[in-house]
């Protein structure tokens, strides 16, 4: 699930906190580094678990709306699709996530107020009001309905942000609002994974696809932390009349990852590298930051070919 670009930015997130926390050891930082994935795949559960709470709000708006009709001595015509979404209820009824759920004490108690919110903004969507629309929904409607919530309510939703804010203080955790949208691109892919016959054993994603994807991540951080101090030579040496002391430090923590990628890694292709951490900058400093990073890795890479310090793999078709 874990893939190697969110790795990087949690390698980066870690070595920012591990240099303004002076005193922190390498041990430190790889635990550091390690809880940050754990708080990745919570959140990603918890993201399941929302289906649940999602339904609940439906039943507990149907009951409402059920009494309100028995007061007023009007009639009520019920509509239960979303109460009866094929999906939701076999993620309830996961015996994974209700496992993981329990052990790790997750829920969405602390969120009510916003959780509440939320509903409101999914029940007046357009894809809510089509999926309602139907008279007999099939399952692929009850995935569909699903994935378009997530697409155009969930994502970069303020008042999801809140919910989260709200839960990383109750739970104890870090990271999930800006990690909220690639969960919920998990959460999607999770959904096209599910059938019409899956059972409760049916399995989610796991943290990772392979331990190489964790051993790619502690070994980045460390090689960072060890040889900090020649990657911070190199990138100076090439700064043309700029001061180390006057860059964005996260341009320099960029920088160091990415060297430290570069020269630890020799399957991996050197414009994916330099690629996937331009983007970084991109999302994580200045607007100017990845021209800035692009053009002093450039010159690095240069230096190193002609030491003969970059050796790639070369695939031979």
């Amino acid at each position: 699930m874990i893939n190697r670009t969110l790795i990087r930015t949690k390698v980066i997130q870690t070595l920012f906190a591990h240099y303004k926390n002076e005193g922190n050891t390498l041990l430190t930082a790889k635990k550091e580094l390690l809880h940050s994935f754990d708080d990745v795949y919570c959140l990603y559960m918890l993201m399941l678990e929302m289906f649940n709470e999602m339904v609940n709000q439906a039943e507990e708006r149907n009951e409402s709306e059920k009494e309100r009709a028995r007061i007023t001595h009007q009639s009520y015509k019920q509509n239960l699709n979303f109460i009866n979404n094929r999906l939701a209820s076999q993620l309830f009824n996961n015996r994974q996530l209700r496992s993981f759920i329990e052990q790790n004490h997750l829920g969405w108690d602390a969120a009510h107020e916003s959780l509440r919110l939320l509903w409101k903004e999914i029940s007046e969507s357009e894809a809510y009001t089509e999926y309602m629309s139907i008279e007999f929904p099939t399952y692929e409607d009850d995935k569909q309905v699903w994935r378009k919530i997530i697409t155009n309510v969930l994502a970069d939703n303020p008042t999801l942000e809140d919910a989260l804010d709200e839960l990383e203080v109750a739970l104890d955790h870090k990271g999930w609002t800006t990690d909220m949208n690639i969960v919920l691109s998990y959460v999607v892919k999770t959904i096209k994974r599910f059938k019409s016959d899956s059972n409760p054993d049916h399995r989610l994603l796991e943290m990772f696809d392979s331990e190489d994807e964790l051993t790619f991540g502690k070994t980045l951080l460390q090689n960072a932390i060890t040889n900090e101090a020649e990657y911070r030579t190199m990138i100076e040496a090439h700064l043309k009349n700029w001061d180390i002391n006057r860059i964005a430090y996260i341009d320099l923590i960029i920088m160091q990852t990415a060297i430290a990628e570069l020269t630890s890694f020799p399957e991996i292709p050197i414009q994916v590298t330099l690629n996937e951490y331009i983007e970084i900058a991109k999302e994580y400093s200045t607007n100017k930051s990845h021209g800035f990073i692009n053009g002093v890795l450039d010159e690095i890479i240069k230096e190193l070919k002609q030491q003969n310090k970059l050796i790639k793999a070369i695939t031979i078709d």
